[in-house]
């Protein structure tokens, strides 16, 4: 019965997601409403282990963000010339950032892995791309 509830909100959420046409095509906080449903369900996360579980996950994927938009900022202006030293150093900071982002992951494991399975967490691997994939096909069918 569980397991039907959150599969009615995530549809109703998506729904919703798709339903804000104007100037924005979508609601950041109904987006982010529907993949933590999207996520949940396909974990099959009971309601304790969410309770638990999407704290940890936030404080990973907030701080993942933060370091891919490093990153990215290490790549602007690729196009414009800058010196060897520069190259050089943008390199480093990136292997860096990487690093941090893998120690940061091996944390976000830890701490996840006393809430849920590894083969929970070895699902969510794919997941966020699984709900993007997912959102963008929902789109694609809607502006037929």
């Amino acid at each position: 019965m569980k397991k039907y509830t959150i599969v009615l909100l995530f549809t109703l959420l998506v729904g919703a997601v798709y339903a804000q046409r104007g100037g924005e095509r979508y609601d950041p906080e109904k987006l982010k409403a529907a993949k933590v449903a999207f996520i949940t369900t396909r974990l099959d996360l009971n309601s304790e282990q969410a309770e638990k579980f999407w704290p940890i996950y936030n404080e990973f994927s907030d701080k993942r963000e933060a370091m891919i938009r490093q990153m990215a900022e290490l790549n602007d202006r690729r196009d414009q010339p800058i010196s060897e030293e520069e190259a050089k150093n943008r390199v480093e900071k990136r292997f860096e950032l990487q690093q941090q982002l893998l120690n940061e992951e091996k944390k976000f494991v830890s701490k996840a892995s006393s809430v849920i399975s590894y083969n929970q967490l070895f699902l969510l691997n794919g997941l966020s791309r699984d709900f993007a994939r997912h959102i963008y096909q929902r789109q694609r069918r809607e502006d037929r």
